[in-house]
């Protein structure tokens, strides 16, 4: 059995389209009876029958929660969890285990998987993950987006604006940078008010 009996209790407040959850389990007992709960209680599910084929598509996966299962043919959820690397900032894992998996278990969240469930767990144990994982992932994806507009606001300096952001991040003062550039103080002030202007910035720690 998957689950333990217990009522599921789910949010209600977000849309399935944003709650893709990939269920990578090479038992389909397992994969059925997840994706119908899944869906029930609000989620998308996507099955996949093994590590490899999940392995597989996980470059072009929408961001979306992984439960994975520990005991499957190679690659088991362990290698799986090594090969997504830095990708499970998208597609953070939960690590389903039996009994006297959990020293693995703990080695695979050293790896980066978020969680891990004993089987069988109970439904509202599994939303539970699922929500934090969730939370985990729009956390990431928006830090991610950040970090995209960053880089395409940086790229929009001109390479002495460039220098200067550079210099100044090192903590240097605006006569060190003067010095460092063999521009005036005054030159750097203008180059330092025109980046900043660019970024949409008022200051030096934003």
């Amino acid at each position: 059995m998957m689950f333990k009996q217990g009522p599921a209790r789910t949010s209600g407040h977000e849309s399935a389209s944003e709650r893709i959850v990939y269920v990578v389990d090479d038992e389909s007992e397992v994969r059925r009876s997840l994706g119908f709960f899944l869906k029930t209680a609000d989620f998308l599910p996507r099955p996949y029958l093994n590590g490899a084929d999940f392995l597989g598509d996980a470059p072009d996966l929408a961001p979306g929660c992984v439960l994975l299962d520990l005991r499957m043919g190679d690659p088991d959820g362990l290698k799986v969890i090594e090969r997504l690397g830095s990708r499970m900032r998208r597609l953070p894992v939960i690590l389903m285990t039996g009994h006297g998996d959990i020293g693995t278990a703990v080695r695979a969240m050293k790896l980066g998987a978020v969680d891990f469930l004993e089987k069988p767990f109970e439904e509202p144990v599994l939303v539970e993950a699922l929500k934090r994982a969730f939370a985990m992932l729009t956390r990431d994806v928006e830090e991610e987006r950040e970090r995209l507009e960053a880089e395409r606001l940086i790229e929009g300096l001109t390479p002495r604006e460039r220098d200067v952001l550079v210099l100044l991040s090192e903590g240097k003062s605006n006569k060190e940078v003067a010095i460092a550039l063999d521009l005036s103080v005054r030159t750097v002030e203008m180059h330092r008010a025109a980046m900043f202007d660019r970024l949409g910035v008022r200051t030096l720690p934003e």
